[in-house]
């Protein structure tokens, strides 16, 4: 870079932009062999005149700014300018999109790679070779460099000259000047060669090469490459270069080297050539291991990828290959999927430490990938579906909270085994059955008591299970013992944390931080140990990184400085600078509040406007107090109040409003009050802050600041834990509390609504368990059939307990409409019986209804239109299918609408003259 001097002396020269390309970008791009520099001399983007002179002198006087010097940052492992670049580079990505995102992988995918291959424990030196044939911006070479214990020697070749000049740019701000970055096609003309023409071979390989490359072949005889890539295992198909580059890699590494190379996950599965080459390197045992990763991660694609790990090392003892399925952890960010720090903590640990974790990873023997045809696909081999809850029928038709449901809560009971007895008791079997066919009484309570074994009651009413968890000695002593857990780790960090002094390693602070809490709650119960580590660096990226920083720059210091807003014209000219009062990174003034001054007159405040709220909610409403205000302000409330004033009528509304009033008045004044109480106390807390000692800095840094927040966090965490089991339980009770047949009986009463609108005739509608029983099957044999057809055809969303309460309502509605046009009941006054006995259930529309008919009249074979039409949403299906005069083609159209979409499906009705 150039001297400060080399700057100033081209400040306000008519020939600035001249001596800035001679002096600053021509030295630049030589010593980088740089490419494509920005003409600073151009009139056309610049300007003329002086107007150039005022724009590039402005420029230099940006960079001229001592804020902007990073020379002190440079630390082992933390450069603040490399980082800089880094998030550059990753906001580029996002930016750029298909056009440029393939040049850049993201750095967390990078960081992966860097820890999987294992760089970090093995010898190296400079000697140590580490080679990308993708590099794009060179951010994968840097990971996998900055990984190994010694300064290795990196190479990376980029077919696009302009981001080849990037990787350059970037290995010099990352201090490492002497790797080696070339341009030009990879697959076509290797440039890393030895003296006989053969591919230099290295130590270490890795590449996220771009996707499915279609020209992969142009340059190049796959038949006859002279580097002999592809004469071991198979030539890739013309128009999928996946392998290409994969088998590059192989043929690039020494005969102990390792790799690692990101490729989408058609190469697990994909047939024909591709199966060849697959079958030929897992029977060579090169493959070590496959990583699925979330998909929309990468900034070219949004399909999902994998990492192919190879070792030819170990490749004679290979007896199976470690997979792991990580597509389930990441975070949104922006557009993107990103994966988080728990995500990566925990792939790298299941990976080097081969740990089998059920529906996340395990160890697959070659014989069984021998078996599966060597078909990769990872959810052959890991499940990691999540359990359905599955709902319970007999319990729906019978009462009772399924013992499975409450088995699978084990991970509780271990911790608190009596708490189980506490909150479910077991119901013996009634010798009451369910009735028979033509039976007047066909639903009745005495029946509710009917449950099979395996069946569980509440033993607490369901306002009190959450208290009966709190207050359980075994919770209590659980949440006890894991808040001492935490007192333990936070008084061990705090004596770390403020023992830290000028000149530490924040990027080293942090790591030993998350490990040792990790270490800490590793096997712990109920808590995972990867959302606790997430908590910590969720708040290391937030705020304890930057306060590390000033640390490691300027010890303990509580500096404050004045907060100036500037506000500039069009033109970009400073007009104002505006004062907006002070502050201070390391201690904000609420910390220094909180521990040396009170705001009482805060709470006074908060109690008036209380008050006031609670007026207004007590007087709201049509023929409340303030109903004739628009809006509830001092100016409408005493303008109502001249209004009425002297209406006896309105005496009450005169005291109400007048109350209200006198509390806004105490409001306005208590504010001022505040306002200047404020003002004092914002003076004695910045007078406060030269007075601090280092011990009373520390004190509040770590322990107000840092572990308060990281404690909050983690107790959080406890929280919904304990929200979680007092959520599921409630969940299982009210799922289970009211049996079907009960439900059937709600609809026989009829409604005091119907009585006095005198739209019905008291008698006419009977009973349903009454209209049921004059079915021919009857109603116990109804049951019977729902629960068989659900139990033998095995419909996946009839399985559901809502699909089988649709059926048993499109019985119980076809049966009352045949009692509607029958005695002419309206079907208003149907449907709100229907939706009040069935509360929060969709489809009891009149006009819903009078469908149900339509196809129960229309279609022979009920049974399979019902099943169908209890999947589809109601509203257009119905009102589509109602159209359609042919029984098949609704059927038709009903399944297609399940696979395809409604809308779909209706589009191709009309081109197929369906309708």
């Amino acid at each position: 870079m150039p001297a400060s001097r080399t700057w100033s002396r081209s400040k306000g020269k008519p020939d600035i932009g001249d001596q800035i390309n001679k002096k600053i970008i021509a030295p630049l791009a030589n010593a980088n062999k740089l490419s494509d520099m920005p003409d600073f001399n151009d009139p056309s983007k610049l300007g003329s005149g002086s107007e150039i002179v005022e724009r590039l002198t402005n420029l230099i006087a940006i960079f001229e700014n001592k804020a902007l010097d990073f020379s002190k940052n440079r630390a082992e492992g933390d450069d603040i300018l490399d980082d800089a670049y880094e998030y550059l580079m990753r906001h580029f990505a996002t930016e750029s999109g298909k056009s440029k995102g393939q040049f850049y992988t993201p750095a967390e995918v990078s960081r992966i790679m860097a820890q999987i291959i294992g760089i970090h424990d093995a010898h190296t030196s400079n000697n140590t070779t580490v080679y990308d044939p993708t590099c794009g911006s060179g951010s994968l070479l840097l990971k996998v460099g900055d990984e190994a214990r010694a300064k290795v020697t990196l190479y990376g070749q980029e077919k696009d000259a302009a981001t080849s000049g990037l990787a350059r740019m970037n290995m010099i701000l990352h201090n490492n000047p002497t790797a080696l970055i070339k341009q030009g096609n990879t697959l076509a003309n290797p440039l890393f060669t030895s003296e006989d023409g053969q591919l230099k071979t290295f130590d270490y390989v890795v590449a996220n090469p771009p996707f499915s490359d279609k020209r992969w072949s142009t340059g190049i005889d796959p038949l006859n490459d002279p580097h002999e890539r592809f004469q071991h295992f198979g030539t890739p198909p013309a128009k999928q270069g996946d392998y290409a580059y994969l088998l590059h890699i192989v043929r690039s590494l020494k005969s102990t080297g390792k790799g690692a190379c990101i490729l989408p996950h058609g190469v697990l599965f994909r047939g024909n050539a591709e199966a060849d080459i697959r079958k030929n390197l897992i029977r060579k045992g090169y493959i070590k291991g496959i990583i699925g990763l979330p998909a929309n991660l990468f900034y070219g694609t949004g399909i999902p990828a994998c990492i192919i790990v190879i070792d030819k090392e170990n490749a004679h003892t290979c007896k199976g290959i470690f997979m792991i399925d990580a597509s389930g952890g990441y975070m949104k960010d922006g557009p993107k999927n990103r994966l988080r720090d728990m995500d990566i903590h925990q792939i790298v640990d299941a990976f080097n430490k081969r740990l089998e974790i059920p529906k996340y990873s395990r160890m697959v023997s070659v014989e069984e990938i021998e078996k599966n045809e060597f078909n990769l696909n990872l959810p052959r081999y890991i499940d990691s579906q999540q359990v359905e809850d599955i709902q319970d029928i007999e319990g729906h038709l019978k009462g009772g909270i399924p013992k499975a449901d409450v088995d699978a809560l084990q991970p509780y009971w271990d911790v608190c085994p009596r708490l189980r007895k506490t909150l479910f008791k077991a119901v013996p079997l009634s010798p009451n059955s369910l009735p028979q066919a033509g039976e007047r009484d066909a639903v009745s309570l005495r029946d509710l008591s009917d449950k099979r074994p395996g069946y569980l009651d509440l033993a607490v009413s369901k306002q009190a299970i959450k208290p009966t968890i709190y207050q359980h000695p075994e919770f209590v002593s659980f949440i006890e013992s894991m808040n001492a857990l935490f007192a333990d780790w936070q008084q061990r960090s705090c004596e770390t944390l403020k023992a830290l002094q000028a000149g530490c390693h924040p990027k080293n602070i942090i790591h030993e931080l998350a490990e040792d809490l990790l270490a800490h709650y590793t096997a712990q119960p109920l808590i995972d140990k990867y959302d606790v580590y997430q908590h910590l660096m969720d708040y290391w990226a937030a705020t304890m990184q930057d306060d590390c920083y000033l640390i490691a720059s300027d010890g303990w210091k509580a500096t404050t400085y004045r907060v100036i807003e500037v506000k500039k014209n069009k033109e970009g000219k400073t007009v104002k600078e505006v004062d907006k009062g002070w502050a201070c990174d390391l201690i904000p003034k609420p910390l220094i509040v909180d521990r040396y001054f009170t705001a009482q007159q805060a709470a006074a405040l908060e109690s008036v406007a209380a008050q006031m709220t609670e007026l207004e909610e007590e007087h709201g409403g049509e023929e409340g107090a303030f109903a004739e205000l628009d809006k509830v302000n001092k100016a409408n409330v005493s303008a109502r109040l001249k209004e009425i004033k002297g209406d006896k009528a309105a005496k009450k509304e005169a005291h109400a409003l007048n109350a209200w009033l006198k509390l806004s008045t105490q409001d306005a004044e208590l504010k001022k009050t505040l306002k200047d109480a404020e003002a004092k106390l914002d003076a004695l807390a910045y007078a406060k802050y030269p007075t601090l000692t280092e011990a009373e800095i520390k004190t509040l840094v770590v322990e107000d600041k840092w572990l308060a927040a990281i404690a909050a966090a983690i107790h959080g965490e406890m929280d919904r834990i304990s929200q979680a089991l007092t959520q599921r339980v409630k969940e299982l009770a009210e799922r289970y509390e009211t049996p079907l047949p009960q439900m059937v009986n709600q609809v026989a009463k009829p409604t005091d609504r119907r009585k006095n609108r005198g739209t019905a005739k008291p008698d006419v509608l009977m009973s349903v368990p009454d209209t049921l029983a004059a079915m021919p099957e009857g109603y116990a044999t109804l049951l019977v059939d729902i629960k068989e057809r659900i139990a033998h055809e095995r419909i996946k969303t009839v399985l559901s307990a809502n699909a089988a309460m649709v059926l048993m309502y499109w019985d119980i509605g076809r049966s009352i409409l045949e009692r509607q046009y029958q005695e002419g009941w309206g079907a208003k006054v149907i449907s709100h019986d229907l939706k009040t006995a069935f509360p929060g259930t969709t489809g009891f529309s009149p006009r819903n209804l009078k469908y149900m008919r339509t196809f129960a009249d229309a279609w022979p074979d009920r049974a399979i239109v019902q099943r169908t039409v209890a999947q589809l949403p109601w509203r257009s299906n119905l009102t589509l299918l109602d159209k359609l005069s042919d029984p098949e083609t609704r059927l038709w159209y009903a399944q297609k609408a399940l696979e395809l979409g409604m809308g779909k499906a209706a589009e191709h009705l009309k081109k197929t003259g369906f309708a």
